[in-house]
């Protein structure tokens, strides 16, 4: 293993680790002049070049708030796990959750929720799975028919699965029924088509649109609300928030929809990560607002720069 271009991935279980990182420093010190090809490793040299590209001073301040993030969303969840209540404001939909499933219970129609066009990779599909969960433990509690048409069969089978464990928290597992929870199609204004349909025919008491939205949103809203349904929508797509406020009671408004599982389901680890990132927010902010006090200040009054400029370069990426 004496030259650069002789690998050798035989031998010990970190082997072929030890080689690749040898490779990549003596191209980097080949790069730079600093060894040639046919000359004998240096691991003198190679290490040394490791510690020179493995850290850049200029980005210490990056690493300080990822530790610092860290560290707050950790403290966060451990209060969380020993039981301390961790206080998150609350959101008028989300709260209506239950009033929503309540009314369905009463009438005996079924719970509609519809997660979007999303695919499986999508944040806000993502978010929406989430609430799914904690929806379907609520619903089987209230031994309520929950429906769930997917416009993807990954989609589909991950949701069959997350209402799956929702029933089985609840303690009625019997109650599933996997049909409930089915594939529609991939286009999307044949999805909407069918789900309107869907809720023309059955009527559903409850409508919950999570998840990401575009051009059909409005469809659905409007034949919901035609229905007499109680309508519920959150989602992250600027351009359809609008539709939602207009045609559903309540509706989740942008990061209130990745809240929203730590909100319902109150799980610790969840939990702790949006209490931690709230707080992480508010120190952001406070630093927007001393760094433009600062600057404008000290351009208004003529000073010098530097009095200032330290506390601009402190948050420099």
């Amino acid at each position: 293993m004496g030259n650069p271009g002789c690998f050798s991935w035989a031998g010990g279980k970190n082997r072929g680790k030890m080689v690749s990182y040898w490779a990549a420093s003596a191209t980097g010190l080949m790069a730079a002049g600093r060894m040639k090809r046919d000359d004998p490793m240096n691991w003198q040299s190679i290490l040394t070049w490791i510690w020179a590209n493995a850290f850049d001073p200029t980005k210490a301040n990056v690493l300080v708030a990822l530790v610092l993030l860290g560290a707050l969303i950790l403290y966060f969840i451990h209060h969380a796990r020993r039981g301390r209540q961790l206080y998150v404001r609350p959101i008028a939909g989300l709260q209506s959750v239950h009033d929503a499933i309540g009314r369905a219970t009463e009438l005996g129609k079924p719970i509609l929720y519809v997660s979007g066009i999303g695919g499986e990779g999508d944040v806000a599909t993502i978010a929406s799975m989430n609430i799914l969960g904690c929806i379907a433990e609520k619903v089987a509690d209230y031994d309520t028919e929950l429906r769930v048409p997917c416009i993807s069969p990954i989609v589909m089978t991950i949701e069959q699965e997350l209402v799956k464990q929702g029933y089985t928290r609840a303690g009625r597992p019997e109650n599933y029924r996997e049909d409930n929870i089915f594939f529609v199609s991939d286009d999307q204004f044949a999805y909407a088509t069918a789900v309107s349909a869907m809720m023309i025919r059955e009527k559903p008491a409850a409508n919950f649109f999570m998840g990401s939205f575009a051009a059909e949103s409005l469809l659905l809203a409007e034949t919901g609300s035609s229905t007499g349904a109680i309508q519920i929508a959150g989602t992250d797509q600027a351009t359809q928030i609008p539709f939602f406020i207009v045609a559903c009671d309540y509706t989740i408004i942008g990061e209130e929809l990745y809240a929203a599982g730590a909100y319902l389901s109150r799980e610790p680890l969840l939990l702790g990560s949006l209490k931690g990132q709230d707080i992480t927010k508010l120190v952001i902010m406070v630093a927007m607002a001393t760094g433009i006090v600062l600057v404008t200040v000290g351009t208004v009054c003529n000073a010098d720069p530097r009095w200032y400029n330290w506390f601009v370069t402190l948050f420099a990426v």
